[in-house]
């Protein structure tokens, strides 16, 4: 075999279809575009225009406010927990912290920090050191003879952002 006998698989390619040139072609003349209109020229820039009229999106009244640098925080809830130590992927013997719940697959990333909730039963004695966490959750684990430290989530400039309990 040579360099000049190499050639796709049948059917693996398929060619461009020629528009505008020619009655031949079958999408010649207006190449498939209609006949006037603003659709049929070339640098449509529709998007929200309404031919003059205020369009929709500025027609309706904007409400609420999204805080640009909120803290986001990674969900994990106490059943799954329970779950990943009955796996044997957490080890209680040893404080778990947000690194080692992203190593176990709890989560992909901790973003912000690691929130937990109560969804779910916690049966064993675990030591959690977390960025937040809910009331609900951290008596949860306090019954079942663990703790549940909260961290607070620091600011660039060191300021204490956020407790959650």
């Amino acid at each position: 075999m040579k360099l000049h006998e190499l050639h796709d698989n049948e059917g693996a390619t398929k060619s461009k279809r020629r528009k505008a040139r020619g009655p031949g072609s079958g999408k010649g003349k207006t190449a498939g575009r209609g006949i006037k209109g603003q659709k049929s020229r070339s640098g449509v820039a529709i998007g929200g225009y309404e031919g003059g009229q205020m369009p929709l999106y500025r027609r309706l009244p904007k409400r609420g406010f999204s805080k640009p640098n909120q803290k986001r925080f990674a969900v994990i809830n106490l059943g799954l927990i329970e779950k990943f130590i009955g796996l044997g992927k957490l080890d209680i013997k040893a404080e778990i912290t947000e690194d080692m719940l992203v190593e176990a697959g709890l989560t992909g990333h901790k973003r912000d920090g690691i929130r937990i909730l109560n969804k779910g039963e916690i049966t064993s004695k675990v030591m959690l050191s977390v960025s937040g966490a809910s009331a609900a959750a951290v008596e949860a684990v306090a019954a079942a003879g663990g703790t549940l430290t909260v961290a607070p989530v620091l600011e660039p400039h060191g300021k204490s952002v956020r407790k959650a309990v």
